[in-house]
């Protein structure tokens, strides 16, 4: 194949620099917002900015005018719960006959916008410091472009629907277009008071101000849909009130963690922020999207990994997602969109172009992990639980998932699970690697399908063991003996086929024709969390994945330097994802290699430090580190991306050697262990059936030294 001619289908165009590195996010259910630190949205720069709901943008343009000049950003920031956008605006030197008649920092506006119930709304709170009265003009100018996610990201329509006729009444305006799939999508604008001018691109008010006088301008900005009853704003005050007692009850949910180091403490915290944001208002309850703005819907993989990742604190989580999953599990083969029966979902779209299948991602199901990672999540929750109810409800879909691996998984009998492609539309890699060109031989050749994915054998293998033990609890003794015997022959199997002695390291996979892909990557990390590597192979996968070649200072990259097709500036060739590096870590951790987890959660938490609200990417680039700078940023990465979120949790999990168990009513701390840069450590709220603990450890020369300082209920906790 000639590689000139390979392009990513669904790659996320970047024509121009972004307008301002410093975006900002907001979500809330299926709406989102992205948008400038004045809290506007711009067409300029990536174009990426828009208020979004249900995969169309509603919002295209927003932006906020005083005296016909864009105001003086004094600062703006997101609060710590992720919950309320605040801006700090002041206006520019106004000019009369070309003499300043008012000059700058007289007026203080502060802009205020959250988004709840498919709304957006605003404050815009006017302060007069001046001496004199102040006659502000104040307008809004806003289109909307009802452009699908997908057309944002760079791809092309040959046709599209129309833009129907505004509605414009003294208080408002009404947006329409009505697409293809004849659904009529509409964005409404609200204001309070009534505006001196409106039409439907511009609002005009005329904001009168006495010396030290204070007034307020709220708008709404609603989303809805011809098939959903027509949206109608409850008040700017109303919905912050909800809003914020909705946000605060899902807060308290989540364990406060916290530290002596003050940039742990902050970075924890944001990453529990950004998991419970992309959860809040959800449709599928306790299920968290995947990234904004790409990527804010349901994934299969994605929700199962951060899953994975909170389950130890979280496991509402997991329940949460394996109910969603375990209801859309394929049951009829469908090429078009990648189904089996047995299969779990990849992800799924709601947007015009889904709907009218011009992509396939309306419910897709092309990706080869999710169904043994469905098994390995059913397995966990209930050795976390002891929910044996669940168990037994899931135990149909885990069967039907086995019944995949082996009847549509393994496509040549090999005793490996491949992929191919099935439709000419769907992703060509169905890894969690998932561009064009991220398989491939160590002369840079791309590997053809069917492929086998190195951690995709030891994701089967944990699924079978993970299937075993649930089959020993439902009184199936005969079936557990079956999975644990297959887990051991697939283990066998793997060490013969993927081992490379030569690069001490698992092969990144096997072509169609059995050849390895004989490539140093991240992907063999996946294997010793999955427990399939052979303990003294593991060890020597260990030394290779910290190699200067490997590790960037930063973290782990998806593939070492100087092998073929690295390049440190690609998605998945040699960058650095946060949450590879935590199934790594927690990999290492299981061998007993808790400093090297230690150091990956080290490098993470420097990363954070240079990262905007201390939050850590989808990935950054992966060039070397260097004193005094901060980690490459990727140009057109999501921030937030839940399972980049999850990665502190699951990496805190491996260095403290966690284990909860409800059934027994006990935590287990197995070796605990705090890297340097974290002398002490708090959790509190640490819950196990109706009981909970609050922690408290300490690094002394001789280990960890840890306390229960509060306990409700009768859990035993125990260090060893």
């Amino acid at each position: 194949m000639d590689d000139a001619r390979i392009t990513q289908q669904y790659y996320i165009a970047t024509k121009l620099s972004p307008v301002d590195d410093r975006a900002k996010v907001l979500k809330y259910g299926r709406m989102f917002s992205v948008f400038d630190h004045l809290g506007d949205v711009q067409k300029s720069g990536l174009g990426e900015q828009g208020l979004y709901c249900q995969g169309t943008r509603h919002l295209s343009e927003f932006v906020l005018w005083l005296w016909d000049a864009r105001p003086l950003l004094l600062s703006s920031a997101i609060k710590a719960n992720n919950f309320l956008f605040t801006a700090d605006l002041t206006n520019l030197d106004v000019s009369h006959r070309d003499k300043v008649a008012i000059p700058r920092g007289m007026l203080h506006l502060q802009r205020s916008k959250f988004l709840w119930h498919d709304a957006c709304y605003e404050e815009f709170a006017f302060m007069n410091y001046g001496p004199t009265s102040l006659s502000v003009p104040f307008t809004m100018r806003y289109c909307a472009d009802f452009a699908d996610i997908f057309e944002v990201r760079g791809m092309h329509r040959a046709k599209k629907g129309q833009r129907l006729e505004d509605r414009v009444e003294k208080d408002q305006v009404v947006l329409s277009y009505e697409g293809l799939d004849h659904t009529v999508r509409q964005t409404r604008v609200q204001c309070e008071p009534v505006p001196k001018h409106i039409s439907p691109s511009e609002l005009r008010f005329e904001v009168q101000l006495e010396p030290g006088q204070k007034t307020a301008v709220h708008l709404s900005i609603s989303c809805s849909y011809t098939s959903q009853a027509e949206h109608k704003s409850v008040g700017y005050n109303r919905a912050i009130a909800a809003a914020r007692d909705e946000q605060k009850a899902d807060a308290e949910s989540f364990p406060q963690i916290g530290s002596s180091n003050s940039r742990f403490t902050d970075w924890i915290r944001r990453s529990a922020s950004d998991v419970q944001m992309m959860m809040i208002g959800n449709p599928e309850v306790n299920y968290p999207y995947a990234g904004v703005p790409w990527f804010s819907t349901v994934f299969g993989r994605d929700g199962i990994i951060t899953a994975l990742q909170m389950l130890w604190l979280c496991p509402w989580i997991a329940k949460g997602v394996l109910q969603y999953l375990a209801a859309t599990q394929a049951t009829e083969s469908i090429p078009a969109i990648e189904a089996e029966p047995g299969k779990i979902l990849h992800e799924t779209r709601g947007g015009e172009m889904a709907a009218l299948g011009e992509i396939p991602f309306g419910r897709y199901y092309g990706s080869v992990d999710a169904t043994p990672l469905f098994i390995v999540l059913a397995g966990s929750y209930y050795d976390r639980t002891g929910d044996r109810e669940l168990v037994q409800r899931l135990w149909p879909n885990v069967e039907l998932a086995l019944q995949w691996i082996e009847r549509f998984g393994d496509m040549d009998g090999d005793g490996f699970v491949e992929y191919a492609r099935r439709s000419s539309t769907g992703l060509v890699q169905q890894g969690w690697k998932d561009s064009n060109d991220s398989v491939f031989h160590a002369d840079g050749r791309l590997a053809e399908a069917p492929i086998a994915l190195c951690e995709v054998q030891g994701y089967v293998y944990a699924a079978k063991r993970a299937a075993a033990r649930m089959s020993c609890t439902l009184g199936d003794k005969n079936r557990c003996a079956a999975l644990e015997a297959e887990a051991e022959r697939l283990r066998t199997k793997f060490e013969e086929a993927f081992w490379c002695e030569d690069l001490s390291t698992y092969a990144l996979a096997l072509d169609a024709n059995k050849k390895p892909c004989r490539i140093k990557t991240s992907n063999a990390g996946h294997c010793l969390y999955s427990g399939i590597a052979a303990p003294e192979r593991a060890s020597r996968v260990a030394e290779t994945l910290f190699a200067q070649d490997s590790f960037s200072g930063w973290g782990i990259r998806t593939v070492a330097a100087g092998q073929a097709r690295y390049n440190p500036l690609s998605y998945h060739n040699g960058s650095i994802w946060p949450h590879d590096n935590s199934i790594i870590g927690s990999g290492l951790a299981k061998y007993g290699h808790k400093e090297m987890a230690g150091q990956i959660l080290l490098g993470l938490l420097d990363a954070s430090r240079w990262a905007d609200l201390r939050r850590l990417p989808e990935l950054f680039c992966g060039l070397d580190r260097r004193r005094g700078e901060g980690p490459t940023l990727y140009p057109v990465a999501c921030s937030p991306q839940t399972w980049a979120s999850g990665a502190v949790f699951l990496l805190l999990e491996a260095c403290l050697g966690a284990s909860i168990n409800d059934a027994q009513k006990r935590i287990l701390f197995d070796r605990p262990f705090l890297p340097l840069g974290i002398p002490q450590l708090s959790i509190k709220g640490v819950r196990s059936g109706g009981s909970s603990v609050d922690l408290f450890f300490q690094r002394k020369k001789d280990g960890v030294q840890l306390e229960v300082t509060e306990r409700q209920g009768d859990v035993e906790v125990v260090a060893t």
